[in-house]
């Protein structure tokens, strides 16, 4: 089939806009593990604190505050990777599910695709017959990367990773976790628990900028955000542990 026939059987209008029609959303696996990790190190922080400074409110036995310090590391650590497996796991299952489903439509019906990859880039801007030119083009070279990087937003080639994302987000809970419990031990029990709060403020200042840049959102407010959550986490789990440290005392 000549570029001439194929031009005269794409109807004028399935190059105008496609606003009636809603394409698939598309992904972004290039800061997944990036973003896995800032939540993972923020989580870690948090909780962490949380769990030291509760037990602290109670006792001040150094020994009890590290062994619930470490189950809630290890514990909190363990949650992390499994529930960011899960979720990144179900997300690349989608994925592979609307690529297969574009391979499907590509085989049954070429020109079809191709009309709509030229709407799509109407869509974009283009002119009706440039887009055209360079849906077939594109299909020309590679019909099923030009659709799943332009309708779907997916690279076939780099698809999301389940295991890079919950090592992440473990590695990082971890490292997140040893802040409030390394303070917490090392200091004396006058010192442990304004110092601990006071180096959770740095960190979840710093995770708070760093999530806010990773998701080009308003840094201050992120920073605000982070910190006033940390904060009431950790007065809320203090005051329990010092409420029932005087009961069962």
């Amino acid at each position: 089939m000549t570029g001439a026939d194929t031009e005269s059987e794409i109807p004028e209008d399935a190059l105008g806009p496609h606003d009636d029609e809603p394409h698939e959303q598309g992904f972004n696996d290039r800061l997944n593990w990036l973003r896995a990790g800032v939540l993972g190190a923020n989580d870690g922080i948090v909780s962490t604190a949380g769990i030291v400074l509760g037990v602290a409110g109670a006792t001040s036995d150094r020994t009890a505050i590290l062994i619930a310090g470490v189950a809630g590391l290890a514990a909190g650590a363990m949650s992390m990777a499994a529930g960011e497996y899960v979720s990144v796991s179900t997300q690349r299952d989608s994925e592979e599910a609307l690529l297969a489903k574009e391979r499907r439509e590509l085989r049954e019906d070429p020109e079809e695709e191709l009309a709509e990859l030229a709407g799509l880039y109407v869509d974009k801007g283009l002119e009706p017959d440039l887009a055209l030119e360079v849906a077939k083009q594109l299909t020309a070279k590679d019909a099923f990367a030009a659709h799943a990087e332009v309708e779907l937003g997916i690279d076939p080639n780099d698809l999301t990773n389940p295991w890079k994302a919950a090592f992440a987000s473990m590695l990082s809970f971890t490292l997140g976790a040893i802040l409030p419990l390394l303070t917490i031990l090392l200091f004396g029990v006058d010192a442990r628990v304004p110092v601990t709060i006071g180096a959770v403020v740095v960190a979840l200042a710093l995770t708070g900028w760093a999530s806010a840049r990773f998701g080009y959102g308003s840094p201050s407010r992120a920073v605000v955000r982070n910190v006033l959550g940390g904060l009431l986490a950790m007065l809320v789990t203090h005051g329990i542990g010092q409420l029932v440290g005087t009961q069962v005392g």
